[in-house]
């Protein structure tokens, strides 16, 4: 037979294992919560940032949310769109903050030339012309005295490889670095 004191002691037992779950559940719906509230945050960024009117397959827009704070990455080839994505962003309701380190590339008449011919060498290509079909194509070619670099998403390591060759292949390129990953997965 169990004592008095043991049913006490079993009873406040229960209840301190019952606040602590209810505690646990509160706090993983709370996280939870914040979650999805950064997830929408990281959504409308994306969002906001792909509806600017001059971006183009020639520039390049990253970012990073910390809480409701945007750090904005990237290079572009026109002063004002680096200030246009950071007013875009600035207008979401939910963020407090926006750090604007967004590269402006320098002007250069050389470096339009060859942002043509990696275009041409890119997307003239059958296999990857692919994907220039959406209103931002996913292959953005960076052009900065006369270095190449290739960001976005492609669905193969065939295409990431074919689309680094075909720069590759385009005269009075200095350098070409291939920064496109495979299926979003960042192989």
């Amino acid at each position: 037979m169990l004592t008095k004191r043991a049913l006490v002691a079993a009873a406040l037992s229960l209840l301190i294992f019952a606040g602590l779950t209810s505690m646990s559940v509160a706090r993983g719906a709370k996280e939870q919560k914040e979650t999805k509230s950064s997830q929408n945050l990281v959504r409308e960024v994306r969002h906001q940032l792909l509806l600017l009117p001059y971006y183009s397959v020639f520039d390049n827009l990253a970012y990073r949310v910390d809480g409701d704070h945007v750090t904005l990455e990237g290079q572009v080839t026109r002063p004002t769109l680096k200030s246009d994505a950071e007013n875009a962003v600035k207008s979401i309701e939910s963020v407090s903050g926006v750090n604007n380190n967004i590269e402006v590339l320098p002007p250069s008449p050389m470096d339009d030339q060859l942002r043509r011919a990696l275009y041409r060498a890119i997307y003239g290509d059958p296999s990857l012309n692919k994907y220039s079909w959406s209103s931002v194509a996913s292959i953005h070619i960076i052009v900065k005295n006369g270095n190449v670099t290739l960001e976005g998403v492609v669905d193969s390591e065939g295409d990431k490889n074919l689309a680094g060759l075909r720069a590759n292949s385009v005269p009075n390129v200095f350098s070409v670095k291939n920064n496109l990953t495979v299926g979003g997965s960042g192989k």
